[in-house]
């Protein structure tokens, strides 16, 4: 269960870095973020990932709770990339078919 809420606060903490970048937001939403916003999700994402390496310290302890936090971060990081990947490959064809 501890790895599960690690993992889905992973996704959530890069999916909002991830939201927070000009290029992206402006793929997902077609428009330019404000500078607040992205301000705003920078600092969320920061903080959950913070809160899901203190649970995952306090869980384990520093040498594996590191360890799992890296793991759980890369895993991650694939699957936003994947997500995003998926995304762009969906609307483009979605386009093509419009023409």
């Amino acid at each position: 269960m501890m790895h599960l809420l690690a993992l889905v606060g992973s996704i959530l903490g890069l999916g909002f870095l991830a939201f927070a970048a000009e290029r992206v937001r402006e793929d997902l939403c077609g428009r330019q973020p404000d500078a607040r916003a992205s301000r705003w999700l920078r600092l969320s994402g920061a903080i959950v990932l913070a809160a899901v390496l203190a649970l995952l310290v306090w869980w384990q302890g520093w040498s594996l709770g590191l360890v799992m936090f890296s793991g759980h971060t890369s895993l991650a990081a694939g699957t936003v990339l994947c997500c995003l990947i998926l995304h762009a490959r969906l609307r483009r064809q979605g386009e093509g078919r419009r023409d």
